[in-house]
């Protein structure tokens, strides 16, 4: 699966579950780690455990397994690596205070259209 498809993928699951304040980035110049991230507010702890199972869930049945997962346990945030594509979903006072899109400023970021803030 090519990066941009599962960026997109990603995206329409985040979406699926109302994911708020979602941002891809393209990082292909800054690092040779990933093309995208993609990064997401849930708006309690439930909802970013279940915002990332469902992301999951939707590459898993495109047969696509994730490199690895972190945080699912805590609800606090979630970081799916997918290789291509980087996805992070936090609750707000978490991506507040990690600020990844700051620190990725520079790179090109787009923000979903079709979900509100």
């Amino acid at each position: 699966m090519q990066s941009e498809q599962m960026l997109q993928l990603a995206q329409n699951a985040l979406e699926d579950l109302k994911a708020q304040n979602i941002v891809s980035i393209d990082v292909r110049d800054k690092t040779s780690v990933t093309d995208y991230m993609l990064i997401a507010s849930g708006t309690s702890s439930r909802q970013v455990k279940a915002l990332a199972e469902h992301v999951l869930e939707k590459f898993k049945e495109q047969g696509v397994r994730p490199l690895g997962s972190e945080g699912l346990d805590g609800g606090e945030w979630a970081l799916l690596d997918m290789g291509d594509l980087l996805v992070h979903v936090m609750q707000a006072q978490t991506r507040e205070f990690y600020d990844l899109e700051r620190l990725w400023q520079g790179a090109e970021q787009k923000r979903s259209a079709s979900v509100s803030e």
